[in-house]
């Protein structure tokens, strides 16, 4: 009798969870689309929550398949490899790491470990260019000292790779063209890695600049400065840097200017400085300070420093506001101020974007390049006319002469299209 009774007792728990199931299952096809989304066009959606006096949450992220994305070989395992490019591939949604490249055997087993890289697809600098037997890999992103850039770039792009470099592309503009010459050779893109073009802050910087919102910008002041340490590093090395703060950081300044007016500057004037017994400075420079004119009438004034606490702004100067986005070239922290009037009152708003790894970002644009087999938003001729200009600014630096440069009529003359919202 009692085991009949635990019998009846065993049924009714089933039973109870049976119908309990049932209900959670009805409770499920209840809920409203809404909640539970859709999929639409390849992509999930969810129909807007929130009401319209508040900031969209953008949806899912919607990255591509893992075997769809496309496959990089990262070359260099330094501070930049290991501290943001390898952990933005997480939030890549068309790149995925397939491969790596490096001198040290042991860091190179380690990270590969870390990042679910198979043996087989860590390479060394002696067997390079062996990365041509690998299907895997359809793009190379070069994070090594600039002055070996043009080589890789050019190894990589002869194996049938794409390639995506970063900045400075090289250590002179004749070693730049010489990489966009080899790419045009060997039919693979080539994309320098300017990773603010890309960044949400800068291109909402860009918006209202190129929108004239408040009118056109007159004046813009970039400043990016750091306080540099042990001078053993390789930035220290001419052989290696190709110069010092300029080409490192000031490149920042330039490129903003340029990117922002989507103009070429037809004078510049610089000055620069370096301790004169500090033996970091004995090949590089320390302090740079330069002004361009461009054809539009706006006048940039940029500084660069290996010796000053970090600083990394930009303002742009209208006759209706003041820009100004502080920490414009960092990796992460930025904040997007506008000053202008209100009735009898100055108002100061801050602006709030979204924010998105910039890294992910520009490897994502380069996939799609390769995907859709388009040309790059910074290809290697936005790197060389950058190149052309640092070396017309270290003209002046030391003649202390402003320089003329031939003038430039257009827009965006060496840019491909803007990338694609993401």
């Amino acid at each position: 009798m009692a085991g009949a009774n635990m019998i009846n007792r065993r049924v009714a728990l089933i039973g109870a969870a049976g119908a309990t199931g049932t209900l959670l299952a009805r409770g499920a096809a209840a809920v409203p689309e809404i909640d539970t989304g859709r999929v639409q066009n390849g992509r999930v959606e969810f129909p807007a929550w929130t009401a319209l006096t508040e900031r969209p949450s953008g949806g899912p992220p919607n990255p591509m398949p893992m075997n769809e994305r496309v496959g990089f070989a990262v070359v260099g395992l330094g501070r930049l490899t290991l501290e943001e490019i390898l952990p933005a591939f997480g939030e890549a949604k068309r790149s995925r790491l397939v491969a790596l490249v490096s001198g040290t055997p042991d860091k190179a087993a380690r990270v590969a470990a870390q990042y679910g890289v198979p043996r087989q697809a860590v390479y060394d600098y002696a067997v390079f260019d062996r990365i041509r037997d690998n299907p895997d890999i359809r793009a190379v992103y070069i994070v090594l000292p600039n002055s070996m850039h043009k080589e890789y770039t050019i190894r990589a792009a002869q194996a049938g790779k794409d390639v995506l470099c970063e900045k400075p592309m090289a250590v002179s503009s004749a070693e730049a063209q010489a990489m966009v010459d080899a790419c045009r050779a060997a039919g693979r893109k080539l994309m320098i890695a300017y990773r603010c073009q890309y960044e949400p802050y800068n291109r909402e910087v860009l918006r209202l600049v190129r929108e004239a919102t408040f009118g056109p910008a007159r004046f813009i002041d970039a400043v990016n400065v750091q306080n540099q340490g042990d001078g053993a590093q390789w930035r220290f090395k001419r052989a290696l840097a190709g110069g010092g703060a300029l080409p490192d950081i000031g490149l920042y300044c330039l490129n903003a200017a340029r990117f922002l007016t989507g103009e070429e500057p037809v004078e510049v004037i610089a000055r620069s400085f370096s301790p004169p017994n500090d033996p970091r400075y004995a090949e590089v420079e320390e302090t740079v300070n330069f002004m361009l004119r461009f054809p539009g009438g706006t006048v940039a004034n940029c500084a660069t420093s290996y010796g000053m606490h970090e600083s990394r702004l930009l303002r742009v100067h209208t006759p209706g506001a003041a820009i100004s986005l502080d920490g414009a070239f960092s990796y992460h922290d930025k904040q997007l101020r506008i000053a202008c009037r209100e009735g009898r009152a100055e108002a100061v708003e801050e602006r709030r974007v979204p924010m998105q790894n910039q890294f992910a970002l520009e490897m994502d644009h380069m996939a799609e390049c390769v995907l859709s087999n388009r040309e790059p938003h910074t290809p290697g001729e936005e790197g060389v006319q950058d190149h052309r200009i640092m070396e017309v600014i270290y003209q002046s630096a030391a003649s202390g002469q402003p320089v003329a440069l031939p003038r430039m009529d257009g827009l965006d003359r060496t840019r491909g299209p803007a990338p694609s919202a993401s």
